[in-house]
């Protein structure tokens, strides 16, 4: 028979086992909590990057029209002065073209400068807005590093305490069973349950009559054909109730009793009928016979 001190031993590796296999997908999945945060600081430095490679492009435009301008300005004025010393109209014809074509390419540069530079302040702007974010986000980030592994640590420090309870109650069971409950635990979280009035408390499916008898001598370990829990044996009220009619009587042997009183009741209620007719049928005759003497 396995003795009592095997399931009691298994029921408290189970408590040890379902902790420690807690712990260690909490550990698994604790750098998965700063996925979002790794992605957000991933994103804010990529735009500052964009940003800034658009910010550099905009910044050449500028020189490169304010050269431009320089240009176009310095030839209007050149024109401009140029036009104190001509002595034919053609040269004036020339002159003025040449003023004209300059003019109306220095309004253009200053528009285009003017756009320009609003967007290389707007890019400026938020280089500086993205750079600020990522230097917060990197300062949470490193908090949120730093209390996650000292979680972790606390994790690991319980799974050592863990694991030395665990080597206090291996010894003596048996290596295959205890392969086979370690599984069990790790997919079903519970490993060992009580069979009680021919259910497993596990998956709650109805055993076998003849299977769980046996559960309940417990000559073996057994294990639920359902879902592969170690079984064992717990008597619950209903079996409580059963023994105690065992024992006094039951059920049907006091519907007997009240059906041979119920018989005993109708007998007597017939013979008392039986009476009463009797002492009828006696009066009638009487009075006949007296009739018949008046006569």
């Amino acid at each position: 028979m396995v003795t009592t001190e095997v399931f009691e031993k298994l029921k408290s590796l189970q408590v040890i086992l379902g902790r420690k296999y807690e712990l260690e997908a909490k550990i698994d999945e604790a750098p998965k909590q700063l996925t979002s945060q790794d992605e957000l600081l991933s994103k804010l430095k990529k735009e500052f990057i964009e940003k800034s490679k658009e910010y550099e492009a905009v910044k050449e435009s500028v020189l490169s029209i304010k050269a431009e301008l320089e240009t176009a300005v310095r030839t209007r004025e050149e024109g401009e002065k140029n036009m104190d010393t001509i002595t034919t109209h053609r040269e004036y014809e020339a002159l003025d073209k040449q003023i004209s074509e300059a003019s109306l390419k220095e309004a253009e540069l200053r528009k285009s400068l003017q756009k320009e530079e609003k967007t290389l302040a707007e890019l400026d702007d938020i280089i500086k807005s993205t750079e600020a974010m990522i230097a917060s986000q990197e300062n949470d980030l490193n908090t949120s590093k730093e209390t996650l592994n000292n979680q972790i640590n606390t994790y690991k420090t319980e799974l050592d305490e863990l694991g030395k309870q665990e080597e206090g109650i291996v010894p003596g069971l048996d290596q295959e069973i205890l392969f086979k409950f370690q599984r069990i635990i790790q997919r079903n979280s519970e490993g060992i349950v009580a069979v009680k009035n021919g259910v497993c408390t596990g998956c709650h499916m109805i055993l076998p009559a003849q299977f769980a008898n046996e559960v309940h001598v417990g000559e073996k370990i057994l294990f639920c054909p359902y879902c592969s829990r170690i079984l064992f044996y717990e008597q619950s009220d209903d079996d409580s109730q059963e023994t105690f009619f065992n024992d006094s009587g039951s059920l049907a042997d006091l519907d007997d009793d009240f059906a041979d009183d119920e018989e005993y009741d109708e007998e007597n209620e017939f013979m008392d009928e039986d009476e009463s007719s009797e002492d009828d049928v006696s009066g009638d005759d009487g009075d006949e016979f007296e009739e018949d003497s008046e006569e």
